[in-house]
């Protein structure tokens, strides 16, 4: 697997002709020209003609959507146990230090942890964001919004009609379908197939732009490669779906003024009429237990109850429906990590061998990324995740990446690096999805 994943990096990936079209970022994504590098060169172009706002104009936009009576917080925690209690006081934990955590909690719930003598600073969001994105994108547009998200898995679909088909797996809380791409030589739509199976999703916390990028450029190049050895391999022996896009309302609405929102929740309207549930705390495994917030307006509000959300549910009845799924990869961001189950317990996983699977795996997507392979609760404890539940269920082996970033919002200019890294990795966990145990046979 490791000579598969050096010699497609090599000889595919980037042996691909760097031709630069003239073409607009829009005009590409709905053309017939579908280039993977085609298509990241533009991004790249379209970014460095200067689509980032002006240092002196983007503070203020920043400012004015940030005016939402969060706060950004500095606290003591010096182990995983710590960042726990934090979350569950309701800090959504965005950066980790060794001995402290950065992130954002309500106005409201400021107190539960500030009279605990652990909060070292704290600042209202918009002051931060002034601080912090002065050079901030107004709009990022060479990110794909939803439209152009859906556009582009169209296209792809139509392209390669003998191989892809697109599905909507359910439709969202303001009623947008969640698009899924499937990839199979023998099967289209929601026909079953014997083949082993693949999962990518990306966004489901809508800030995490990036989230979406990955998944929906891996589609893009795969059909580019469709005719390379491995690829090919890929595309006649296994049944692989994606899913860039699990929470297009948040993202949505994270853009929707041109200022970003920094929402993270779907748009659920709340019993107290806050907004949004946390969707990667809705699943049904250790639901509502530790590292979850029980307050609707806290970031990491797990819901009323497993599975409350059209969007988790979607998820739930998709994988059920499909047994022969054997691998999946949640995106998120930012921490540079690839991380394994469990996230809701400090237990290990107790199948020996299937741990030595997680570890293994997750060890090559890091050294592939260069990102930093772990147990998901060596973190922090997070109850209520996506791929705890994937594994309980169905024991498939599901990882979480958190890619890379110094904040929610990197820019334009980080895509490029970014999905050519995550390429490989995703790669790769294809390359083992016929037996991910063989790997440490």
């Amino acid at each position: 697997m490791r000579k598969f994943a050096l010699s497609l990096a090599l000889t595919v990936l980037y042996s691909l002709a760097p031709a630069f079209a003239a073409d607009s970022a829009e005009n590409i994504r709905a053309s017939a020209n579908l280039s993977f590098n085609n298509i990241l060169n533009q991004l790249t172009a379209d970014y460095a003609k200067g689509l980032e706002t002006p240092a002196q104009s983007a503070a203020p936009e920043l400012v004015q959507a940030a005016q939402d009576g969060r706060y950004w917080v500095t606290a003591y925690a010096a182990d995983s146990h710590a960042r726990t209690r934090l979350l569950e006081a309701g800090l959504d934990i965005v950066e980790i230090q060794k001995d402290r955590v950065s992130g954002l909690i309500r106005k409201d719930a400021l107190p539960s942890i500030s009279g605990k003598g652990l909060v070292i600073e704290s600042m209202p969001l918009e002051e931060y964001a002034g601080r912090h994105f002065k050079d901030f994108p107004a709009a990022d547009a060479a990110y794909h919004n939803y439209k152009e998200t859906t556009d582009l898995l169209n296209a792809l679909a139509t392209k390669n009609s003998d191989i892809a088909s697109l599905t909507s797996i359910g439709k969202t809380i303001e009623g947008r379908d969640i698009w899924c791409l499937r990839v199979n030589s023998t099967a289209k739509g929601a026909a079953a197939s014997p083949k082993p199976g693949a999962l990518y999703i990306g966004n489901h916390h809508a800030r995490e732009h990036l989230s979406n990028e990955v998944p929906l450029l891996f589609a893009v190049w795969l059909m580019d490669n469709r005719s390379a050895p491995e690829v090919r391999k890929y595309i006649d022996t296994l049944d692989i779906y994606i899913i860039p896009m699990l929470n297009p309302d948040g993202a949505e609405y994270d853009i929707r003024t041109g200022s970003y929102k920094w929402q993270r929740k779907n748009m659920r309207v709340n019993s107290d009429k806050t907004i949004g549930v946390d969707l990667n705390r809705n699943y049904d495994s250790w639901f509502g237990g530790q590292g979850t917030s029980h307050y609707p307006s806290a970031d990491t509000y797990c819901g009323p109850s497993a599975f409350s959300e059209p969007e988790s549910m979607a998820i739930k009845k998709f994988v059920e429906a499909r047994k022969n799924l054997k691998t999946l990869m949640s995106y998120h961001s930012y921490a540079s990590s690839i991380l394994y189950p469990y996230g809701g317990s400090d237990a290990d996983v107790p199948d020996a061998q299937d741990k030595k699977v997680f570890v293994k795996m997750a060890g090559e997507m890091g050294r592939l990324t260069g990102y930093t392979p772990e147990k998901s609760s060596d973190m922090y404890i997070a109850t209520g995740d996506t791929c705890d539940w994937a594994y309980t269920t169905g024991k498939i082996f599901a990882f979480t990446t958190e890619l890379e970033g110094d904040s929610f919002y990197p820019g334009a200019s980080i895509i490029d690096k970014t999905v050519k890294s995550n390429v490989k990795a995703a790669a790769y966990m294809l390359s083992v999805t016929d037996n991910p145990y063989k790997i440490v046979q």
